[in-house]
């Protein structure tokens, strides 16, 4: 089996990497050799751009092409005019962003998508990162129409993540002390471990299955709540105690959701219940399972400790911490 991953040097595309050459399969990564050069140097290396530098993949054949790096619809569609007529199968790593809203609960794979008003905007922002997924994917049906796999993620977690959403709770849980935890344990909370995401969609680009899924998890209904009590069972020989903090008091002292908070998105007008949640059942029925979350947070942990990082990129900073957990605590005695 030849395989050509799109990027294969950072995270969701290293996972791709590493699975592929578990199963034997022939493997090349095209990019533009700025990152973790030195990793993989068994596999074939076609160094380029995206971005009008796409030589080195004209004319070769593979059985699989694994796209984890297409943001823009116009630099996706140079891939595959490159590509087009050598490749069996076409894997797109798209997101359950694409999602016009979520406020009639959680979405599914037919549901409407985010659109842009002007279709030529390229910057990736919060705003327009969803939609121009949305627009990347309609490139991909059009271009290769039976020939295409979409795939919609939730929040990605594990080990390379270089994100640091979920890897601040288990850096804060392995760390003890009074824990500042926002909204409720009910409220309901999404994302894939990234090895449980390549292993499904490699035996799904293996089998040529074509459509379009969501990919998220780590079972159908997963709460908040639950993931704290694992993480608390995870440090059981630390002394940790949770405060459970109201969203409207977050939201009132500017805390930011998802990023200094990850996995926190209030409940509320804005927000609503189903706010980036995503039905699974088209993917689990297809054969999508999920390890367990203390697996998760063990193997994110053993990364994370390995590796030499004094600051994350999420999460909320240690006296920011302390200074909402002492004002929330005031307002409270203040009502007793």
């Amino acid at each position: 089996m030849r395989i050509l991953i799109l990027g294969g040097t950072s995270f969701v595309g290293r996972h791709f990497t590493e699975e592929s050459l578990k199963r034997g399969f022939d493997v090349t990564l095209f990019n533009r050799g700025k990152t973790n050069t030195e990793l993989y140097p068994e596999v074939e290396k076609l160094i380029g751009d995206r971005d009008g530098n796409l030589e080195s993949v004209k004319g070769k054949q593979w059985d699989i092409v694994i796209d984890t790096s297409g943001y823009v619809p116009r630099v996706v569609e140079q891939s595959i005019e490159a590509l087009k007529g050598n490749i069996g199968h076409y894997v797109f790593i798209s997101s359950i962003s694409v999602y016009k809203d979520f406020r009639e609960g959680r979405r599914a794979e037919g549901d409407p998508v985010g659109k842009l008003e002007n279709e030529q905007i390229e910057e990736v922002t919060g705003e327009t990162y969803g939609p121009l997924k949305a627009l990347c994917e309609e490139v991909v049906t059009s271009e290769l129409p039976d020939k295409n796999l979409i795939i919609r993620p939730g929040l990605i977690v594990g080990p390379y993540d270089t994100t640091d959403r979920f890897t601040y709770w288990v850096d804060r849980f392995s760390r003890g002390g009074e824990i500042l935890v926002p909204g409720t344990g009910t409220r309901e909370v999404q994302w894939v471990d990234v090895r449980d995401l390549v292993t499904w969609t490699l035996n799904m680009a293996e089998k040529k299955e074509t459509g379009t899924y969501n990919v998220t998890g780590p079972s159908e209904h997963y709460t908040m709540g639950e993931l704290i009590d694992t993480l608390d069972k995870w440090t059981s020989t630390h002394s940790t105690k949770i405060d459970w903090v109201g969203s409207d008091f977050l939201i009132e002292q500017g805390v930011q959701p998802f990023t200094e908070l990850p996995l926190w998105v209030p409940i509320n007008d804005e927000y609503p219940a189903g706010y980036i949640l995503a039905d699974i059942l088209k993917a689990t029925n297809k054969g999508l399972t999920f390890r367990r979350p203390v697996e998760t947070i063990e193997d994110i942990w053993h990364w994370h400790n390995a590796r030499d990082v004094q600051d994350l990129k999420a999460g909320l900073d240690h006296n920011k911490e302390t200074s909402l957990l002492h004002e929330w605590k005031r307002r409270n005695e203040k009502k007793e």
